[in-house]
């Protein structure tokens, strides 16, 4: 990527050019308004907002290198060798630029308008709300050979700007080599956080984004914690391409990866994209290096021109004879890999919703689809041999969603032909709001006879699954809606499935998967979860799925029965029991599968809300989560063959 700098010389970026909108005393008073939340999210979005301003430098043209170490004090500190934050007097308020954008809401480089052009960070007001909500931040800046150092707490300066002789930075010598650059160290307080430990995957996750999204701009990220030390680096030539080609790992792409780059005045548009011989779409987008989860009008426009430029290159070249041949928007998704990345103005991008995850600028949907379209327009006339492969895998999910479409219609007219929609294996509730109704998805008739004798019947369903089911990995839709135990499924979580899903018809929003403890019963959970994120993702996303945890032991002494959920649960109950003197002998039952409890005790331990464990499934890492499905349930058996060796070690054997 290429980028221009803001102004020509980097003595430009000085006080006149930070502005200043409101004070910082809101932030400490209602932080979610400011960072979304307080919990781990919120807590990671702090560190987030640190970096981004470091990697502004380097869309600005000026920083090579961010360093992210996380130490035992459970501080974070970010580096960069961007220009340095400006510390000369802001005449209008008698202080150092520093101190103002460190303790003054707004106040930043990006409000002038020419400090920076395009930015990440939150509306421009990161350092100052990162400040505002940390027991303690100092910041050092390197500037024409010389070291500044400001100290505060909780947003309040302990100290003057001042020049000091070393750094107090944890990589001192990287520090001490830079000629100009920013250090900021911080450590967030515990009085706002309901946690303030960060998680290394989650930072790694961020940096590995960004520096995809900025090409030649190298990350280092150091774990510094005792009992947790370890580095990643990250550097990516190739930019979003490199980012669809590790997407496609595993999924043998048809084509190599198309680039597709245009600037139109302030805007610059970037994707990438690439099919691949699989079922399933794989389609991120972004704005600056923010990534807009829910999408947007970018992506809008990128959808559009897609199928735009399949149809009228289908129609030129003869493989489509008639209106009917043509293809969908959702055909062209079937195996489709794309990254779509738009660059500009931060005072421009307009966002729906409080969490940057939509954009809503009307303007960027034609722009977009018109760059995509004349893009594509052009691959194919270039590469034709490409374009028929791409045309070819369109065409045949074109044929696919038709040959589904008429068995679920078939299914369906035969549900209504039988007097009822809902499945005769499923136990329903009483319950009709939604919100309040659980559905379980409970591994074999037996272990089903119990749940339906030990719910609650008033908000708990049962739908008893018989034996492992289809792998919907590499499954179209016609092959999922004939296979009878996924069709009860589908028919009996009401939203359908497909083309038609109508997410508010959704019956249930407690959705527990409840199998035996087993290698049998993991993989029945493994094919069940292959289902939902494949063809149901949006379960997932709003947080409607969760596993069962019965308990793998039953302890007695006499009359006394306790449960334990885990190895060291069980250890712990026995020193428990053994402490209070007991003389009995303790019977220790380890429970194989499910329909050893009976319905009361599949209730207590199990099902009760008051007692039961549940764990949500949760999709932190999408891109991870879809190189292991395909890894684990696809058709390649090198790569499934060396996660299992490199994973041996870790696995817990029942023998």
């Amino acid at each position: 990527m290429t980028s221009k700098k803001a102004s020509g010389k980097s003595s430009d970026y000085s006080a006149k050019e930070i502005q200043v909108l409101e004070g910082l005393e809101p932030v400490r008073k209602r932080p979610g308004m400011y960072i979304g939340s307080t919990d781990v999210i919120g807590l990671h979005e702090t560190l987030r907002e640190i970096i981004d301003n470091a990697v502004d430098e380097a869309l600005a043209g000026f920083a090579k290198n961010v360093w992210i170490t996380l130490s035992n004090e459970g501080s974070a500190t970010v580096i960069d060798d961007g220009r340095g934050i400006p510390v000369d007097i802001m005449p209008q308020f008698k202080k150092s630029a520093l101190e103002i954008v460190m303790t003054k809401l707004h106040a930043g480089g990006k409000f002038g308008g020419s400090a920076y052009k395009i930015s990440g960070g939150l509306h421009g007001v990161g350092s100052s709300v990162v400040n505002a909500l940390s027991d303690w931040l100092w910041a050092e800046v390197r500037r024409d050979g010389k070291i500044y150092r400001q100290e505060y707490k909780r947003g309040v300066p302990k100290t003057k700007v001042e020049l000091v002789a070393k750094s107090y930075s944890p990589l001192p010598l990287i520090n001490l080599s830079l000629k100009s650059g920013t250090t900021v160290t911080f450590l967030p307080d515990k009085e706002i956080f309901s946690t303030t430990e960060f998680e290394f995957d989650t930072v790694k996750k961020a940096i590995r984004e960004r520096a995809y999204l900025v090409p030649s701009l190298y990350f280092h990220l150091l774990d510094l914690r005792k009992g947790q030390e370890k580095e990643v680096n990250y550097y990516f030539e190739g930019g979003i391409t490199a980012l669809v080609s590790r997407i496609n790992e595993n999924k043998e792409p048809i084509h190599k990866a198309i680039f597709i780059k245009r600037q139109e005045k302030e805007v610059e548009v970037e994707v990438a994209l690439q099919y691949n011989n699989g079922y399933t779409e794989n389609v991120e987008s972004y704005v600056n290096v923010i990534n807009t989860v829910n999408g947007g009008t970018h992506l809008t426009g990128f959808r559009m021109a897609l199928t735009r430029a399949i149809n009228d290159y289908g129609k030129k070249i003869g493989s489509f004879k008639s209106e009917e041949d043509s293809i969908t928007g959702d055909d062209t998704k079937e195996g489709l890999t794309a990254v779509v990345f738009v660059k500009m103005p931060q005072d421009k991008i307009q966002f729906e919703g409080q969490t940057k995850g939509k954009l809503g600028n009307a303007e960027i949907q034609p722009l977009v689809q018109t760059i995509v379209k004349e893009g594509l327009s052009t691959y194919f006339e270039e590469n034709p041999t490409e374009g028929r492969r791409i045309l070819e895998k369109v065409y045949l999910a074109a044929k696919a969603r038709l040959a589904a479409k008429a068995a679920k219609e078939a299914i369906l007219r035969k549900g209504a032909l039988e007097g009822s929609s809902l499945p005769g294996k499923l136990a329903d509730c009483q319950e009709k709001d939604p919100s309040v109704s659980e559905l379980y998805i409970v591994e074999g008739d037996s272990a089903g006879g119990s749940a339906k004798q030990g719910r609650d019947r008033k908000f708990q369903a049962i739908l008893p699954i018989g034996g492992k089911i289809l792998n919907t990995e590499r499954a179209r839709l016609d092959k999922i809606i004939e296979h009878e135990e996924l069709k009860n499924l589908i028919i009996a979580l009401g939203m359908g499935i497909g083309e038609s899903i109508r997410f508010d018809k959704l019956r249930y929003h407690r959705i527990i998967i409840m199998t035996d403890a087993d290698v049998d019963g993991e993989h029945i959970e493994t094919l069940i979860l292959t289902f939902f994120y494949r063809h149901l993702p949006d379960i997932i996303k709003e947080g409607f799925l969760y596993i069962a945890q019965p308990p793998l032991y039953k302890l007695q002494t006499g009359k006394d029965i306790q449960y334990a959920y885990s190895e060291e649960e069980k250890d712990k109950n026995i020193a428990s029991i053994r402490a209070k003197g007991a003389k009995n002998i303790i019977n220790i039952q380890r429970y194989k599968g499910l329909g050893e409890m009976n319905p009361q005790q599949l209730w207590e331990t199990t099902m009760n809300p008051a007692n039961r464990i549940l764990k949500q499934v949760t999709i932190d890492d999408a891109e991870e989560a879809d190189a292991v499905f395909t890894m684990l349930m696809g058709d390649e058996v090198p790569p499934r063959k060396h996660f299992i060796q490199s994973n041996a070690k870790l696995a817990t054997l029942d023998l």
